[in-house]
């Protein structure tokens, strides 16, 4: 069985301390907002820095960087939970923050479903001039509105035909209006540089993480479900090699808190951790680096031992009964469902035999 890629060890004490660390900073900054309405999921909003939050509960989890500029959504959730979104953000802002950009980190539904709703709640960069000119205000409607970008392959996703037919499975209005084709997409806004990556057949071919330099901030996207073993789609270009190059690169942009110091005013090893990189998940809750590299890690295990199953000519019905990801039910499994443990192992099992998926 091959090793886990090397990385930094810690001291049992030293993880202990940044497990800590990482559940006090989720567990005590979390600012509940209600949205109330029909179809309105309830959200709650999380203050990761004074200028940055995550809204969750409206499908995958949203970040909101927020400042003299405007606010930058990643992710704009499920169409169900855009107005909660968009009265989550109305409540942390100022009437002269208006949302300019939304940023979408792949194609999945819960990712782009709310791209409507949020764009017309926002304004272009450019729309005081539009809106200076009433006479063409109706003319430039339509860019007079907060800019969805993504990577190209977010759009040639979504502008796909769906299965059996001629027209694609998503609405014309939440297909991203911006963008880029290279590996990487560098904003200056707020005051912080960010820069937007792509990372080829990860979950699937169409995502991207989202690292605001100033505020040091990662959004994973659904690279990372901190609550499941990750839903790596083959039929849309996922890999298991592409999901954990994914998980390097963000523990390789990711810094870890600072070294714990005692000092005389009596601060102890469960006070939360100086500085260290918050990791926005797609779904779940808000990992440190330490944190990837255990998702990391349990990937690249369950990996290596499928790889040896395959070698010892095993078929896929045995090594599901072999029980593979059996050390990380526990923490990340489940019976049923798209992220199901046994459709794990089959992913894995397929990924590293270049079975043929299913396309969607």
């Amino acid at each position: 069985m091959a090793a886990p890629p090397r990385h930094t060890t810690l001291t049992f004490a030293a993880w202990k301390i940044a497990a800590v660390s990482s559940a006090l900073i989720v567990g005590t900054v979390a600012i509940g907002v209600a949205q109330e309405g029909r179809g309105a999921p309830g959200v709650e909003v999380l203050e990761v820095r004074p200028n940055f939050y995550m809204i969750a509960g409206a499908g995958a989890n949203v970040g909101a960087q927020v400042g003299p500029n405007g606010v930058m959504v990643v992710n704009a959730g499920t169409a169900e939970g855009a107005d909660a979104i968009v009265a989550a953000i109305a409540r942390m802002t100022k009437p002269d923050q208006p949302i300019r950009y939304i940023v979408d980190t792949s194609a999945d539904l819960d990712v782009v479903g709310g791209n409507a709703k949020v764009s017309k709640a926002g304004r272009n960069i450019t729309s005081f001039a539009v809106r200076s000119a009433p006479n063409l205000a109706n003319a430039f409607a339509d860019i007079d509105l907060a800019r969805v970008i993504s990577h190209e392959t977010v759009l040639t996703r979504m502008s796909a035909p769906a299965a059996g037919s001629k027209t694609s499975a998503f609405p014309t209005e939440i297909w991203p209006a911006e963008t880029w084709n290279d590996k990487r997409r560098a904003l200056y806004f707020n005051n912080e540089g960010v820069e937007i990556i792509h990372q080829p057949n990860a979950h699937t071919d169409s995502d991207s993480i989202v690292f605001f330099r100033k505020s040091d901030v990662i959004v994973a996207g659904n690279i990372i479900d901190t609550d499941h073993f990750p839903m790596i789609d083959l039929a849309r270009g996922g890999s298991v090699k592409g999901e954990i190059d994914a998980l390097n690169r963000v523990i390789e942009l990711a810094i870890p808190p600072g070294p714990f110091v005692g000092l005389p005013n009596g601060s102890n090893a469960t006070d939360p951790q100086q500085g260290g990189t918050d990791i926005i998940a797609g779904h779940g809750r808000i990992f440190r680096q330490i944190d990837a590299v255990n998702y990391r890690d349990m990937i690249v295990v369950i990996r290596d031992i499928v790889q040896d199953m395959i070698g010892r000519k095993m078929t896929l019905e045995q090594v599901k009964a072999a029980d593979p990801a059996k050390a990380y039910k526990t923490e990340y499994g489940t019976t049923a469902g798209p992220q199901s443990t046994d459709v794990f192992v089959e992913t894995v099992y397929k990924s590293l035999t270049g079975a043929k998926a299913a396309a969607n």
